[in-house]
């Protein structure tokens, strides 16, 4: 059973990395100088998409962390 929580952990961790990767993110020079030209968008089509499946591998991580703890 522990080699189940290792191997699902190493498959989670790659694909949260992976989509963490893929967010779209800020250019980080607007916000060198006091933030100026920010604007809000919301998010749609993939970009939600990929917003919602980081949110629900982070919590498999987290799971799987805690399945980890407790079964060694």
């Amino acid at each position: 059973m522990n080699s189940f929580f290792l191997a699902s952990q190493l498959f989670v961790s790659m694909i949260l990395v992976a989509l963490i990767l893929l967010q779209p993110g800020t250019d980080g020079r607007a916000s060198f100088m006091g933030g100026a030209g920010e604007t809000y968008h919301t998010r749609k089509g993939v970009e939600k998409l990929l917003y919602y499946a980081t949110i629900v591998f982070l919590v498999l991580f987290v799971f799987n962390s805690f399945a980890l703890l407790l079964n060694l």
